[in-house]
């Protein structure tokens, strides 16, 4: 049984699995649509983007998959989420660095806060995996308002989790004197939460639509 301290090390080579695959470009299988522009991809983005709390940071983030979201808010929420994943795939690979320096630190509240928000960033990594995976289902069961609104209603259950483990993630460094390794993780973590929030909000916004 793998100890708390031994935890990151064995998990890495699955977080560094998870950039590969999710560094892959962001394309959709769905036929391109003939009246579709990228200039209207981005205008359509920009405009779903003024429903979350982080509007610019959420078109910079998603404005260069414009022609894989034209105008649809399946495809827009889809994609947010992949980001999301992304970004937090990431986080939780550069923690488990830090946790495994920290092992031979003299800090012992900065080597268990980091502990800490490794764990909520792997649980975090899990959820917002499991609503990318319910996403790809929506709508498969055919055009049912019940099943859309059910399969929605597990994705944003997925995204808001996620949410909560990853503001969680910093909790443990209240205690931990100001540095240079709470401030650059704290700093992150904040980014990394505002990528979930908006997806999140792009979520409701599309459960919102009531169509598949």
């Amino acid at each position: 049984m793998p100890t708390q301290m031994q935890r990151p090390l064995l998990l890495l080579p699955f977080f560094l699995t998870s950039i590969l695959l999710y560094c892959q470009p962001i394309s959709t299988v769905a036929s391109p649509d003939p009246t579709f522009s990228p200039s209207n991809g981005t205008d359509y983005i920009r405009s779903g983007c003024g429903a979350t709390l982080y509007p610019e940071i959420c078109y910079a983030s998603l404005s260069r998959y414009a022609s894989a979201v034209q105008n649809s808010p399946g495809r827009l929420a889809r994609v947010a989420i992949k980001v999301s994943l992304l970004r937090t795939s990431h986080m939780a690979a550069y923690v488990s660095n830090l946790s495994r320096q920290s092992d031979f630190g003299a800090d012992n509240r900065a080597a268990a806060a980091l502990h800490d928000c490794f764990s909520n960033l792997g649980d975090a990594v899990d959820e917002i995996r499991g609503s990318l995976k319910q996403m790809r289902q929506v709508g498969a069961a055919g055009p049912s308002t019940e099943s859309f609104q059910f399969q929605m209603g597990n994705v944003q259950t997925w995204m808001s989790a996620a949410l909560t483990d990853e503001d969680t993630c910093t909790d443990g460094f209240e205690d931990v004197g100001d540095g240079e390794v709470k401030t650059e993780v704290c700093n992150r973590a904040a980014d990394v939460k505002k990528l979930t929030s908006n997806a999140l909000a792009l979520v409701n916004s599309y459960a919102a639509t009531g169509t598949p």
